[in-house]
Order: C-alpha cells, then structure tokens, then sequence
C-alpha cells in the first residue's frame, strides 16, 4: 500500500482522527508507533516513517504506544471497498482464521498459494500473515489481561500463542512491558476468573447515527435469537469454539460491548464480528460527501450524518432470512422464522409475542418486534439455526410454498458442502453468482445477501419497492433501469444510498 509522506504527516500534525487505521506512524527516535491522532508532540520528519500496518510497525522493531494506544484504533476503511486477495484476506484474518487453520488453511480459503498470499500481503500491508496474525494475538491478550483475572498462562492460550515464552517475548516486544506489568497498570479491576465476561470499547470513525443503526435492527430482530432494549442490542453468536451472546450499546466515540463467550479464544472473532455487524471501521465522512453531492440526498445526509450499513453476525442467517422474506408480509415471514427455530429447538423456546409491523416497515424483510423488552422472552439468547439444522428439518416445519421450501434446502446444502461462502473473506463476486444459480433467488434477494452478509458497500437494489416509493418523494426516477443510472454517481456507496432511501421510505 502507497502512503504518502506529506498527506500524512499532516493528517498527524492536525491529529485528524479519520486517519486512524488507515496508516500507523512510526518514530524512529523514540522507538514507539502510533495511531495518527496520538496527542503527544508531533514528531520531526526525520524521525518518522509512515506503516500500513501495525504489524509492519513491530516488524521494524517499533513498540506501540502507551499513551494513544494504536492497536485499538478502528480498522482501515479500505477493507471495506477491497474485494481483491488482500481485502478478503485481511477480513479473514481479523476472524481468526490464521489462528485456527494456520497460513495453510488461509490460503485454501482464498484459491492461492502460501507464497503469493505472503507476497501480496507482505508488498500491500508490510508484514505477512503470520506477523499480521501475531499483531492481532497480541491485541487480543492484551484485552484478556486487562479485562479478565485468568491467569497468564490461560490468556496465552486463549489468545492463540503456542507457548508461554513466545507470548512473553510478544507482550514484550508490542509493548515495552511485560504482561505482569500490563495487568498491574490496567484502569479497572478485572472480572473474576472463568466467568467468560467480557466488557470492551470497540472504536469507530465518528460520526454515527447510533439511532438508525439500532431501528433497522430492532426492526428486523427475531425473539430468541436478538432484541432491542434500552439502547442496546444483544445476540447470540455462533463462534468458531462455542455460542456466545453479545451486547452493544453505541456511546460517544466508542461502542460498549459485552461479551459472554464459551471458550476465550473466541474473542478475536466475536469483535471482528461485532465490527462488521455495526459497520465500525467504514469511514462515514467519505461515504457522505459522496451522496451529499446529490442535491436529492443532501438534506437527508445533512440530518442524519454517518448513517451506517448494518452487516450480519451469521451469512446463512441472513441469507435465510432474505429468502424467507420474499413476497410474503413482514408478520407472515417472521411466523414462518419463529417456526423454523420452534422445529429444531422445541416448542418450549418459540417466541410468543408477535407485534403487527409499523406502517413504514418494507415489505421486503420480517421486521421486528418493538424495542421494548418482552416478559415472556428467554434470557438466553441463542444464535440461528446452522444449514445442517435447516436440512434436517422435515417439510411441516417450513410453512411455506414447496418450492420456497426448496430454495431454502439447495442454500443450506450448498453451504453445508463448502460450494457456497458467506464468510466475511467471500470472494463477493462468486458468491453473488452462485446465489443467483439457486432456484428461487433473484437479483434483490443476491443483492441484499451481498450487500449485509459479504459487506458489500456498493450494491444497489433499483427494484425494491421502499426504495423506489422513496425515490419518488426525493424527486428521483422511480422507473427501475433510470434509477439505476441516476445512481451511478453515488459509487462506491450505493449499499449506504439504499440505507438512506429506506429510511425516507
């Protein structure tokens, strides 16, 4: 990745907090890296050198810095955009996926050799995977230190170090510190050992409309699975080692999250999860200086600045969902989601409250409860069904036309056979090809699943009725095609259009 010196070094100078992530500043005279909008003195430029990545940062012998913490900055936007080898690898990689399969399982996920994967990354990012992966292991212990009471030699494991020393020498190494020295300047008291508890702030570029983040999901929340109250949204996860449940309430510069995990060395995945389901890492100013340009959006982007595209925590989850949506009502689609879970859970844990759709809600997706918390729901939270679930089910358990029915099957065997991936490394062309090979998924229904599950920022989706009544009070063609051409302008941040037209809508 190109950086250029002078763009950012001012972006230092003036402490512009939209460059987090992008780039790390490195200061050869005191041996730190830093995050661009770090309020120590700016440094002399003979002094600094500019890394796409912190773990090309450690690389060069940089440690991070205590004060503006680097490794805590929201990701590079740019993730975001790239649906090359190194966006998805990148994407991958902040899943986990090093850790768990090593480069070996990274690279057969991605269709390339070990030696042209570590080549790309190593000319785009400064570093490979395997440092790349041991930038992100020592984030994640350092959290597990500060946060929890588990002893050091659980955290070294939970953070996906092969032996004490190496996590030693890493802690060392990234941060100028010891971790007995980590836990002891830690602010708060951490939470008792083996509770699985979590509480983290999980950054993002400002600004952002926490509102419409927390309406559309709200909105759309299946009972058992998710909910809405308070401010906060909570769901259960499905992770790599176990279920967990997540809470997320948006605040001021960060979002609070509360992670009850299963096995602590799911906390990478589950924040990379919570990541993309909030859309933290986008950069909200470059996607509303791009539609604010259309005088039609610029009002609605003026009242409600750094509205976001809400992603998914589980890709089969919400490509059912979409599946399940189509042409039939808001309250008809989620009896037939309640159904589905009462078939493969018991009827014991069915959801009994069903609130009629408010009047604005699109007739495109169930929507959800209100935000208000339901007596007879279940604390626990649990995540959705899996594809091997779905198949297993027998065909009363549907409720729906046969050949919905079928859809639904030949999604999940394509998903429980690995021909199908709607894992956040996707390759988003492919994926979007295969879903319009299923019987019974059209160009909205590929659309939509590209747009939430393979994070899609540029997916457009003209035929959508809400989209179209909206564009109408905007003074927009409403005929499909001419909306379409009217809405090349707003590349590459089409998916956020269709958020913005939804709600005027």
């Amino acid at each position: 990745m190109e950086l250029d010196f002078e763009r950012c070094y001012r972006a230092v100078d003036s402490r512009d907090l939209r460059f987090d992530g992008r780039f790390y500043t490195g200061v050869t005279s005191t041996g730190i890296y830093c995050r661009p909008s770090c309020p120590a003195m700016t440094p002399r430029r003979r002094n600094v050198r500019f890394f796409p990545s912190a773990a090309a940062a450690q690389a060069s012998g940089l440690r991070a810095c205590r004060r503006c913490r680097p490794d805590a900055a929201p990701g590079s936007p740019e993730w975001d955009v790239r649906a090359d080898l190194v966006g998805r690898a990148m994407r991958l990689i902040a899943d986990g996926v090093v850790d768990r399969e090593g480069v070996t399982g990274l690279a057969r996920r991605l269709g390339y050799t070990e030696r042209h994967l570590n080549r790309m990354l190593t000319a785009q990012m400064g570093a490979g995977p395997l440092a790349l992966a041991r930038a992100q292991r020592a984030q994640t212990a350092r959290i597990l230190i500060e946060t929890t009471g588990l002893g050091l030699a659980e955290i070294a494991f939970a953070a996906g170090f092969g032996s004490l020393r190496q996590f030693n020498d890493t802690i060392q190494a990234v941060y100028a510190a010891t971790p007995s020295q980590l836990r002891a300047a830690a602010r708060t008291a951490p939470a008792p050992a083996g509770t699985g508890t979590l509480a983290l702030r999980l950054a993002y570029r400002p600004p952002l409309h926490a509102g419409a983040l927390l309406d559309f999901l709200g909105r759309r929340a299946l009972p058992g699975v998710e909910e809405v109250t308070g401010g906060t949204y909570r769901r259960g996860l499905r992770l790599p080692h176990g279920d967990a449940e997540v809470a997320l309430t948006p605040g001021p510069g960060h979002v609070a999250a509360t992670l009850h995990l299963t096995d602590l060395r799911d906390l990478a995945p589950a924040v990379a999860r919570c990541r993309r389901l909030l859309d933290l890492d986008a950069d909200p100013e470059a996607v509303d200086s791009t539609l604010a340009a259309d005088p039609a959006l610029a009002a609605a982007v003026a009242a409600e600045p750094g509205v976001r595209v809400p992603g998914a925590a589980d890709g089969f989850e919400l490509a059912v969902r979409a599946v399940v949506g189509q042409q039939v009502s808001v309250a008809g689609a989620q009896r037939v989601l309640a159904r589905l879970l009462a078939a493969a859970r018991g009827p014991h844990e069915q959801p009994h409250a069903q609130h009629e759709p408010e009047p604005h809600a699109g007739p495109h997706e169930p929507q959800p409860h209100g935000s208000g918390e339901r007596p007879d729901a279940p604390h626990r939270l649990r995540p959705f069904l899996t594809a091997e679930e779905l198949l297993a089910l027998p065909d009363d358990a549907y409720g729906m036309p046969a050949a919905r029915r079928e859809t639904l099957r030949g999604l999940a065997a394509l998903v429980a056979e690995g021909e199908l991936d709607l894992a956040p490394g996707a390759d988003r062309a492919a994926g979007t090809a295969r879903l319009l090979a299923v019987p019974g998924i059209g160009a909205w229904t590929a659309g939509y699943i590209a747009q939430r599950a393979l994070g899609d920022p540029d997916v457009f989706l003209p035929t959508d009725v809400a989209v179209r009544r909206a564009a109408g009070r905007l003074g927009l063609p409403t005929d499909p095609g001419a909306l379409a051409a009217h809405a090349a302008a707003w590349r590459p941040w089409r998916s956020y259009a269709v958020i913005r037209l939804w709600r005027q809508a």
